[in-house]
């Protein structure tokens, strides 16, 4: 019989210490979750709060339209799909009509951005990076 209560009290035991184990394993996935969930909050945060600049090239988009006005003939009509003097012309037309130049942004920046924007079907992510701005400014 105390044989038997040993067997008991043994398999009691065995089954006490497989819950402990099943407790800490819960205990450390739980932790690794919260590990995993802090971890992507601080990487979604961390640029606002630090106010990483996000267009840091060297050349702005007024640069590179005055870049592609002065340079190589045939790169404005490879890069904007018109040649040089058919975007002076548009730029002139607009401006007959009232266009003018933004606070932060010239006519010709604009036409660029919209004649970029139609050649290459890019997003305005991709085109907003091409001339360091905002999506915000590309879609106005």
């Amino acid at each position: 019989m105390a044989d038997q209560d040993q067997l008991y009290q043994d398999k009691s035991d065995n089954e006490e210490m497989q819950e402990v184990q099943r407790r800490k394993v819960a205990l450390l996935s739980s932790a690794a979750a919260i590990f995993a969930a802090c971890q992507a909050v601080i990487e979604l945060v961390t640029p606002v709060i630090d106010r990483t600049p996000y267009h840091t090239s060297i050349l702005s988009g007024e640069a590179w339209v005055q870049e592609l006005l002065t340079g190589h003939p045939m790169r404005i009509r490879n890069e904007l799909g018109v040649y040089r003097q058919t975007f002076f012309t548009l730029v002139q037309t607009l401006q007959d009509i009232g266009i003018r130049s933004s606070r932060y942004v010239t006519i010709e920046e604009q036409v660029a951005i919209f004649l970029y924007t139609v050649v290459t079907g890019l997003s305005s992510t991709h085109i907003g990076e091409r001339f360091q701005r905002s999506p915000a400014t590309i879609q106005k």
